[in-house]
């Protein structure tokens, strides 16, 4: 049972007790990532997520560290588009310690002017380490030639010029916009104690602050084509497409169409691409899905002048599916994966402190796993042929890496023109 409390200054705690297993994931959550940042604060959020860990009040970085060490935990955080979360798995018994760790951090970090000077070399280095993967680089390119100027568009982690240029006050500037009660939930999973509530609210009670509003230019999906020239071993390619919100009634019918196009390895991507042709070692489909939008792609890594080829037979698969649709045994099959995913992901404290945390954070309200595989039960062929055909008729974005940097001939912005 998924339970939920707000607290008198506005902090939401989502809770769900599972008594057979002897671990807790407790997260916070703030509503805040790099869709919220001015193009001059791009890669703020993820930098404030890095300085919480760089020592507080009580606590120096290194023994941080050594806290969670010393009971056997795992800490960690991550910035994304819209959200940072700072999380740790420990032993149930060592929960209220875990608890305390956190909301120290949380609330007594002390954004060292030292350790920001120290932090910015670090994150300068961590920028240079996605420019040399391009395999990931591409598909901050795709978010950009497909999001155009909006923050969507954006790097989460920002630019080397802008992570340089923060001061202390900007940070802390920020993090007093964002960081506000209303704007955070506590997410805890796992072998609860009785008084986990008392305890989590006795650890954030004190935080104040009022809700601010922020409205932020609606996304809309924008083809464009981005391109790097770089010198690579490999030709990396992605393609993108208009995707659903994570509100959207049809979200898991088109979790039920990326599964049979480019999912898993009996997909037809997979198959195709790589199992019938040998064109790439990697080849996948993916959606990502925001609180107002939602971005379909398609990535490949090729070797150098077979991208053409490749960009061919994906608009092709893509032709086919937009025409004919999916089989009814490829549905079923989606189905019965999608289930068995949910299933085993349900055996992670993790992952269900995280569904809790997203689900609170951008829909408000928390579906159980009976009611989704209930919807998922009630898709139906034609539910997925005809999403199939709206999104596959729009045109796409194309974002490419190599050392040549030009665009495959092969190339159809419109994928049926």
């Amino acid at each position: 049972m998924i339970l939920k409390h707000t607290l008198p200054n506005g902090i939401r705690i989502v809770a769900e007790q599972i008594p057979y297993v002897r671990s807790v994931a407790v997260g916070i959550w703030i509503g805040t990532g790099s869709e919220n940042e001015t193009p001059g604060e791009n890669g703020i959020s993820h930098f404030i997520e890095h300085m919480m860990f760089k020592g507080t009040k009580k606590r120096t970085a290194r023994q941080l560290a050594e806290a969670f060490d010393e009971i056997g935990g795992h800490v960690n955080a991550f910035t994304a588009k819209e959200m940072t979360c700072y999380y740790a798995k420990v032993l149930d018994q060592h929960f209220p310690i875990s608890l305390e760790i956190l909301a120290d951090m949380f609330f007594e970090s002390t954004f060292a002017e030292t350790e920001i000077e120290k932090e910015k070399k670090v994150i300068v280095e961590e920028i240079r380490m996605v420019e040399d993967t391009p395999d990931d680089l591409v598909h901050d390119l795709l978010s950009e030639a497909s999001f155009g100027n909006h923050a969507l568009g954006h790097p989460v982690l920002g630019s080397v010029e802008n992570v340089q240029g923060f001061r202390r006050e900007d940070l802390l500037r920020y993090k007093d916009r964002y960081y506000n009660p209303h704007n955070v939930v506590i997410a805890v999973a796992g072998n609860l104690p009785d008084d986990y509530l008392q305890q989590v609210e006795a650890a954030f009670a004190r935080h104040e602050g009022d809700s601010v509003s922020v409205k932020n230019k609606r996304p809309s999906f924008t083809p464009n084509i981005k391109i790097k020239k770089k010198k690579t071993e490999q030709t990396h390619l992605c393609l993108g497409l208009p995707g659903l919100s994570v509100s959207d009634s049809r979200i898991y019918t088109l979790v039920l169409l990326n599964n049979v196009l480019g999912g898993n390895m009996s997909s037809r991507l997979f198959q195709e691409i790589r199992e019938e042709r040998g064109l790439a070692y990697s080849v996948f489909s993916y959606h990502s899905a925001h609180r107002e939008t939602g971005l379909f792609a398609i990535y490949a890594g090729t070797a150098h002048g077979q991208e053409n080829e490749v960009l061919e037979c994906v608009q092709n698969i893509l032709s086919e599916v937009k025409e004919n649709g999916l089989t009814a045994s490829e549905l079923n099959k989606a189905k019965e994966q999608l289930k068995g995913s949910l299933m085993l992901g349900l055996e992670s404290t993790n992952n269900r402190m995280s569904r809790l945390g997203r689900n609170e954070l951008l829909l408000g309200r928390h579906i159980t796993l009976d009611q989704i595989v209930e919807s998922v039960e009630k898709i139906t062929l034609d539910d997925v042929n005809q999403l199939a055909r709206e999104i596959f008729s729009s045109p796409m974005s194309l974002a490419l890496i190599s050392p040549e940097g030009k665009v495959p001939q092969s190339f159809r912005r419109n994928n049926l023109a």
